[in-house]
């Protein structure tokens, strides 16, 4: 009854397992090639977590120098500004530049300017001109 139950199929019987070297080798490459491969990744994946984000870090380090550099220079730029915003409310330096500056002056007032000095020499004649003769 076994039999009717089983079906009338009969299976081959399996050869028994025999060593191969050469497929123990293909093996044992394969498994060595998995680690190394598994091993490549994780790495790589190491540097995306650690290098990367280090040498990021490293530029916004100099960015940051940069900038503060870059906000001090603005500071004093912006302090010198405030001291002469505060000299033009002055009704004296507003007149004193004025005049040196544009030129102004009040009505009434003459202006003259001082011409400097030629520094260089006229220059020299090379023709003589005879007297004139008396008719």
């Amino acid at each position: 009854m076994a039999d009717a139950r089983r079906g009338t199929r009969k299976r081959k019987p399996q050869a028994p397992a025999t060593r191969n070297p050469a497929g123990a080798a293909l093996r044992r490459r394969r498994r060595i090639l998995v680690r190394v491969i598994i091993g490549g990744m994780i790495l790589v994946a190491l540097l995306f977590v650690f290098v990367f984000p280090a040498r990021t870090l490293l530029a916004q380090r100099q960015k940051t120098k940069e900038q503060r550099k870059t906000l001090e220079l603005l500071q004093q730029q912006s302090s010198k500004l405030e001291e002469e915003s505060r000299r033009l409310q002055n009704d004296a330096e507003v007149e004193r530049m004025a005049r040196e500056q544009y030129g102004f002056v009040y009505p009434g007032e003459r202006p003259f300017v001082v011409v400097p000095p030629s520094t260089t020499a006229p220059p020299a004649s090379t023709t003589t001109t005879k007297p004139a003769k008396k008719p």
